[in-house]
């Protein structure tokens, strides 16, 4: 790489990129908010960002790359906010609060999000720079971006031709799957041992999307999902139910026995992963912030410009001082929580004590956020089962430092004033799970680290505005279940916020399993010991430990697909190695998978905004139940057919 003294200026962070992230950002976060909410998942909105952001830009002209690449970072950091309704309806579910003030809201997001990018601007050099870390969906944006920028060397040729037809295949299946002519997932679970015996079972979600992941992850990580999957679904599943009977179908009982028992023995297992991952970058994390004070030198000696844009972060001193900064607001709502609830006995230790959690915890939460996205992904990273673990933290600690000094009848607020705190740190890792992707994307298309870096800062303040309203709008519409005076017919399941609700009462009264989670250390004790004797052994075959817990904590629908879209990836490659151009067909390959991650995502999110609006759960089906075994056998039919064609239509391009 040779470094220019005097980099040319070029549009990069301009107003009307700026207007058009915000403006995209409205539509991404509500339908996050919502997805969130009803099903427990959000969408990655940086694709369908970049893809809309092309589109505009294009048609006013003179855009560059590193333009669009401010769109979708200032539209991405604000839909990935909206992850923060993952814990923030739990003071809602408890009765703690009845709505959502807008100012505490707001607050929370704003402080929260931005102290997360703060804490994210010297781990780029660790995660992004100086690491290996796949970032599938970070580079799928850059070859989206790459792809479609007007004058990129792979636009109107056959890297774009691949773009436009997995984007097209994947939306016109996820339409038609609405409809519900094909079914959304095929599944298969079993009773063993009469009808209140065991259970397990099978599910694969038709999504190309989840597929294309897969294939970006690649063929180690997929197989250490497998293993996780396999240590859910064919023991831990197995083993529960059967010790506790649940009545009802075979289905429902294998889905209980995950949900209450297999998760929190995943959530043990991602704990000690994470903290074996944060002991890993301890050195590279020391030298991202060697690299940090070493162009902070530079650009007080005026020497700047003889460093690569790529070194141009933020001025270390004025990261640092912004953190601080941050840490004001999050103080005072600390200090107002504690005197609104009755807990103002307490509202020195607990404010003091609650900064020292935020600073410290989320220094941790943005690294393993950071690595579990550069791993698998920020669509799919297991945001709830950080929040999981936050909230058992601030629990336990309150229980040991707090409670001894109240009255027996201050346990509620108690549990208040942990989801709160929760919050907040949970504002700092949804940031932080999207931010390195975002940076990765930047590395990738030459973006100057600063001006993304304030892009993010925008994008945060954005989402947090728009969040409030919307939470309060879906909460006065549908209420959430579980909530004093929801309606269960109507009410929006909201289960990651019910669970992490549960985690923090069960604590505080002392009703926790804490023998799953040790199950679940123990378990990823294992794991880390086994990846590292084939390091050991082997330079090629790994089994990252965080990658087995998420196998284990995941819904299996999600992650069987995630697995065969890793085989399938490295099925592909090897093909692709014996064809006429290997490099060629293999980066085929990647804009196809990023081409079936837009299709579906554009969708998902016009889907979303439809169903928000309509208030149909189903606004565009054309059949009913009784159509469920035809759609069963036409969806998977279809879903295999489609990608096997788009798989040898690719290497004939190449």
């Amino acid at each position: 790489m040779t470094i220019s003294p005097k980099p040319a200026r070029r549009a990069e962070l301009t107003l009307r990129g700026v207007l058009i992230g915000i403006l995209i950002t409205f539509v991404f976060t509500a339908a996050n908010v919502y997805f969130g909410l009803k099903a427990g998942l959000t969408f990655s909105s940086s694709i369908p960002a970049a893809v809309i952001s092309m589109a505009i830009l294009r048609a006013v002209g003179g855009a560059t790359i590193q333009e669009n690449n401010i769109v979708q970072t200032v539209a991405s950091a604000a839909g990935t906010l909206s992850s923060i309704i993952f814990v923030l309806p739990g003071l809602v579910i408890v009765g703690y609060w009845s709505g959502f003030p807008f100012w505490q809201t707001s607050l929370i997001c704003a402080a929260g999000g931005i102290l997360g990018v703060m804490y994210t601007i010297p781990l780029r050099r660790a995660l992004v720079t100086e690491s290996d870390l796949p970032y599938p969906e970070g580079v799928a944006c850059a070859e989206v971006l790459k792809v479609g920028t007007q004058g990129a060397p792979e636009a109107g040729g056959a890297g774009l031709r691949t773009v436009v037809w997995g984007g097209i295949v994947s939306a016109v299946f996820y339409f038609i799957v609405q409809t519900q002519i094909f079914a959304a997932s095929i599944a298969g679970y079993r009773r063993f041992g009469g009808a209140r015996g065991g259970a397990t079972g099978f599910e694969f979600d038709l999504s190309f999307a989840l597929f294309a992941i897969g294939h970006l992850v690649g063929l180690w990580v997929g197989l250490a999902m497998a293993l996780g999957a396999a240590i859910g679904w064919l023991w831990g599943v197995p083993h529960f139910t059967a010790l506790h009977a649940s009545p009802g179908s075979a289905a429902a009982a294998a889905s209980a026995g995950w949900s209450h028992y297999v998760r929190f023995v995943g959530a043990g297992a991602i704990a000690v992963a994470a903290i074996w991952s944060l002991a890993k970058l301890t050195g590279p994390l020391a030298r991202g912030l060697g690299g940090a004070m070493r162009a902070g030198r530079a650009r007080r000696e005026g020497r700047l410009q003889e460093l690569p844009r790529s070194e141009h972060d933020m001025p270390i001193a004025m990261v640092g001082l912004i953190a601080l900064l941050c840490l004001l607001p999050i103080a005072y709502l600390l200090w107002h929580f504690a005197i609104a609830s009755g807990l103002g006995g307490a509202a020195l230790p607990l404010v003091l004590g609650g900064v020292v959690f935020v600073v410290v915890l989320s220094l941790v939460v943005a690294a393993v956020c950071g690595y579990m996205a550069g791993l698998i992904g920020s669509s799919n990273s297991p945001l709830s089962g950080v929040g999981i673990l936050v909230v058992l933290m601030a629990a336990l600690l309150l229980v040991v430092g707090v409670k001894p000094l109240l009255p027996p009848g201050a346990a509620r607020a108690l549990v208040g004033f942990a989801l709160f705190i929760t919050t907040i740190v949970f504002a700092v890792a949804t940031i932080s799970n999207d931010n390195l992707q975002d940076l990765k994307t930047g590395q990738l298309v030459e973006s100057t680290p600063a001006l993304q870096q304030w892009a993010l800062v925008i994008g945060v303040l954005a989402g947090a505005v728009v969040i409030p309203p919307v939470l309060n709008l879906l909460q006065q519409t549908y209420g959430f279940l579980g909530a004093p005076g929801a309606n269960p017919a109507t009410a929006l399941a909201a289960p990651q916020a019910g669970l992490i609700s549960a985690l923090a009462k069960g604590v505080i009264t002392g009703s926790l399993p804490w023998g799953l989670i040790a199950l679940g250390a123990g378990i990823g004790v294992a794991i880390i010991i086994l990846d590292e004797l084939l390091g050991a052994v082997a330079k090629g075959p790994r089994l990252p430990p965080l990658a087995v817990g998420l196998g284990i904590y995941l819904p299996v629908s999600t992650t069987l697909m995630i697995i065969l879209g890793a085989i399938a990836g490295a099925v592909f490659d090897r093909k692709a190695d014996k064809s006429r151009n290997p490099q060629t067909a293999r980066q085929l390959g990647v804009l196809l998978a990023s081409g079936l991650i837009v299709g579906e995502s554009l969708l998902a999110v016009l889907f979303a905004g439809l169903v928000a609006f309509s208030g149909n759960q189903a606004p565009v089906a054309l059949v009913g139940a009784g159509f469920a075994t035809p759609a069963l056998w036409l969806g998977g039919v279809v879903f295999a057919g489609a990608l096997l064609w788009l798989y040898r239509w690719v290497l004939r391009q190449a």
